[in-house]
């Protein structure tokens, strides 16, 4: 017998040994669905559609550089030991400024608790708040990762439906009734109303009120998160849930797609009252947040024109997103829609019910691009009709090629069905 394969053989027979220490916990983790295209998608020839990565090759990358070797050489023994829990001062503070150009205005560094992106805030806000076999009603589609976390917590993701107008208040209130005639608990809302993943859809302004106000009445927390906010592309903000209600959202944000994601850097503004609870349960996974990380951070937003650089990531993915509108209306077959997001990375696309875009990922991946399946969004088991693609790191003639390889295998699949 090969060494290898007796080496395969004793790994699984060591696997096999140890299953019965699994926590009924471990059966809920699972690998993303986006991180598995992923290494898909960095096969030599293929258009990627798929990962929802910023374009950081427009950041002044040699000043930061130069930034990063003064932080080191004059700030090294402060930069490369362990640092508070909740997060740099100073960096709290810069947070709320960055958090009031998007019109929270009322934010307080105290309540500010940075995290390891905001997929570490999703994961304590799961672990303080739910029990197992506890509710988190999600919009249906939502974020692969929160599903992933919530799952991993034994929470009951619970999906609410959306039109092109975001979450539905009447559905809301819909669902929240059936859940609790079936003694359910409802701890929480997890919602993404500006330039929701995968969808691309943002919640109507007249509607996000409506949506607190009928959480409040049945005494449930909302997280929201935000990571594409800034990322609009006209000029009309929209208003975050929390900016109105501070004592009922746990707001989420991240310098992953205004920044950089490599620096894992994110934050949670937390209500005065539950700050505590958060921050501490914060502080049990990941003891500090990265102070090399936080220092390099805010010496780009202090020294840097940063909203300078946002407006450049709008108008760059604007222009990336009317390439690919440009192209699904030359290219889509009869049958498929799509949204039109007005900011973000994503546009969601729509086949006939009764067709299973799983399926059609090998074909396309076969006919060299790569899209994310619509299942992975859901909380649902069963087969989904659409499929999410992404421009922000795709150049627009990569788009328009991508779009055209993703064509004949919708327009086969369509045929089919």
């Amino acid at each position: 017998m090969p060494a290898e394969t007796e080496v395969a053989l004793e790994r699984a027979s060591a696997s096999h040994f140890h299953d019965h220490l699994l926590s009924d916990r471990a059966a809920n983790i699972k690998q993303s669905a986006v991180r598995d295209v992923f290494d898909i998608s960095m096969q030599p020839g293929l258009v990627s559609l798929a990962g929802g990565n910023p374009y950081l090759q427009s950041l002044p990358l040699d000043r930061l550089g130069e930034t990063a070797s003064e932080i080191i050489s004059g700030h090294g023994l402060e930069a490369l030991q362990y640092g508070g829990g909740q997060g740099t001062l100073e960096l709290r503070r810069q947070i709320c400024e960055v958090m009031a150009a998007e019109s929270i205005t009322d934010a307080r560094p105290e309540n500010v608790i940075v995290t390891a992106g905001s997929q570490s805030a999703q994961d304590v806000a799961a672990k303080v708040f739910c029990n197992p076999g506890d509710v988190i009603l999600v919009e249906d589609p939502t974020y692969v990762g929160a599903l992933n976390t919530f799952e991993a917590y034994q929470v009951d993701a619970q999906a609410v439906m959306m039109d092109d107008d975001g979450l539905i208040p009447e559905e809301l209130e819909r669902r929240i009734g059936e859940l609790k005639g079936e003694d359910k608990t409802i701890k929480m809302l997890y919602t993404i109303p500006s330039f929701n993943n995968p969808s691309g859809i943002t919640l109507a302004r007249e509607r996000r009120q409506r949506i607190v106000d009928i959480c409040k009445a049945h005494a449930i927390l909302i997280l929201e998160d935000n990571p594409y906010g800034l990322l609009r592309f006209g000029d009309d903000a929209f208003r975050p849930l929390r900016a109105d209600n501070p004592d009922d959202v746990i707001y989420t944000g991240s310098f992953s797609k205004i920044f950089g994601p490599g620096l894992r850097i994110g934050w949670a503004l937390v209500p005065q009252h539950l700050q505590r609870k958060f921050y501490l349960a914060s502080e049990a996974v990941i003891l500090c947040p990265p102070t090399l990380n936080q220092m390099l951070l805010s010496a780009y937003l202090r020294d840097y024109d940063w909203k300078a650089q946002i407006d450049t990531y709008r108008e760059l993915y604007k222009e990336r997103c009317d390439a690919m509108l440009d192209a699904l209306e030359k290219y889509m077959p009869d049958g498929v829609s799509w949204t039109r997001p007005a900011g973000g990375f994503f546009i969601w696309i729509t086949m006939p019910d009764g067709v299973d875009t799983y399926p059609l990922l090998q074909q396309a991946i076969d006919a060299g691009v790569v899209f994310i399946p619509g299942a992975a969004f859901s909380p649902s088991d069963e087969p989904n009709h659409n499929l999410r693609l992404a421009f922000s790191a795709v150049s627009s003639e990569d788009i328009a090629e991508g779009v055209r390889r993703l064509a004949p295998v919708l327009q086969e699949a369509l045929a089919a069905d």
